[in-house]
């Protein structure tokens, strides 16, 4: 908005400068009339009539073509001028203290080790790469970053075959094709009705834009990068390593604020170097039995620290029993929910049935724990490995 309220002091700048000029060259040919009309004043005049009704012409194109949803002065398809003047924007977090505080505030517990090092991403703006199990609380991190941050968080959800217009965004076609019948007629040629289509007013952006037009940084998730090929990896890294997209129609897009980078990977492909160069690597695993406790124990205050240790210890033997599909900390949470509702503080063998639903989540997981001593011997080792967290002095509080 600001560009284009400079391109229109501009013109009417000119304006008046064309006025001036007429006027004065108009005396000064009335008072050589009926002399020399081809002398020096007619040719200045002339002059300087054509210079500014050319500039003008000029910044009424620019004041004509289509408008922006990022407030933009760059040229289409040339250069590497930004959306706007990059900047910092507001720090995220004081100090490892107050990140520490508000990440425990959203329910999320993470080792100090793990709380240094993403307060040193959120202050280098550098990616946090986090590799390891489904389950074990990658994305909520980033959730949870966002929250404690008090921003929002943009999510670019990969898959195989996700393409690049899915990252980036694409011209709306319906929106065009209204605009196209909207204005006929009201175009003096092709190239104008082209790079008003062209024009960011039908641009809709995807994740990787919305970040970068962010006044303040905002949280951007790249989640699932594992799932993604090498072509679509090598595509991020120009946004990972520069804050910045190459885009034909717009030339380079570079960012208003820096964004905080969480990338996840469950390692059904091992991602390449160029990605782990950019980023800070963490390996997460799941819970310790006393931080999954604690978790527990921030969803479901109400219960005793008894049975958030068992929920503990119960998840730990699952997940040591090798099924296809371990309990994630999420699942847990959702099974404790389930027995604070069936009335009880214990897990028995008798709620097996009722309860599968929660724990196995394939047909090969299923017929595990139906075997007759299956479930129950979880269940066993669940309860001493309860009792070790409470002999250890674990907590929840």
């Amino acid at each position: 908005m600001k560009g284009r309220t400079g391109y229109f002091m501009i013109a009417l700048l000119l304006t008046l400068l064309n006025a001036v000029a007429m006027v004065y060259y108009g005396v000064a040919i009335w008072k050589a009339w009926p002399g020399d009309i081809w002398g020096r004043e007619i040719l200045v005049f002339l002059g300087v009539l054509g210079a500014t009704s050319v500039a003008n012409v000029w910044v009424q194109a620019v004041l004509g073509s289509s408008g922006s949803l990022f407030g933009r002065t760059i040229e289409r398809g040339q250069g590497a001028t930004p959306i706007a003047a990059k900047h910092e924007g507001g720090e995220m977090f004081e100090s490892i203290t107050d990140l520490a505080h508000k990440l425990a505030a959203t329910g999320y517990f993470i080792d100090p080790v793990m709380t240094q090092v993403v307060f040193l991403a959120a202050k280098l703006q550098k990616p946090l790469l986090l590799e390891g199990p489904a389950g074990s609380g990658k994305t909520r991190l980033a959730i949870s970053v966002a929250a404690a941050a008090g921003t929002h968080i943009e999510r670019l959800q990969c898959y195989r075959g996700v393409t690049e217009d899915k990252a980036i965004g694409r011209f709306d076609d319906g929106l065009q094709r209204l605009y196209m019948e909207f204005a006929k007629g009201q175009h003096k040629d092709w190239q104008t009705v082209q790079a008003n289509l062209k024009g960011r007013d039908f641009f809709r952006p995807g994740p990787l834009m919305r970040a970068l037009a962010c006044d303040r940084p905002c949280v951007l998730l790249i989640d699932e990068l594992d799932k993604v090929d090498e072509h679509f990896e090598a595509f991020l890294l120009e946004v990972l390593a520069e804050f910045q997209l190459s885009i034909p129609e717009f030339g380079t897009v570079t960012a208003r604020s820096i964004p905080f980078v969480v990338l996840t990977s469950n390692e059904e492909r091992r991602l390449g170097d160029p990605i782990r160069r950019r980023s800070l690597y963490v390996r997460v695993e799941h819970p310790t039995p006393e931080r999954e406790a604690e978790i527990i124990a921030s969803r479901i205050p109400n219960a005793d620290e008894s049975f958030h240790r068992e929920m503990a210890g119960i998840a730990l033997s699952f997940r040591n029993y090798s099924l296809e599909k371990p309990p994630s900390v999420s699942e847990m949470i959702d099974f404790a929910n389930a027995l604070q509702l069936l009335g009880t503080d214990h897990v028995t063998a008798e709620h097996r049935d009722v309860l599968l639903p929660f724990l196995a989540k394939t047909e090969k997981d299923r017929r595990h724990l139906l075997l007759r001593e299956g479930f129950k011997s979880l269940l066993d080792d669940g309860a001493r490995f309860a009792q070790s967290l409470a002999a250890r002095g674990g907590s929840a509080s």
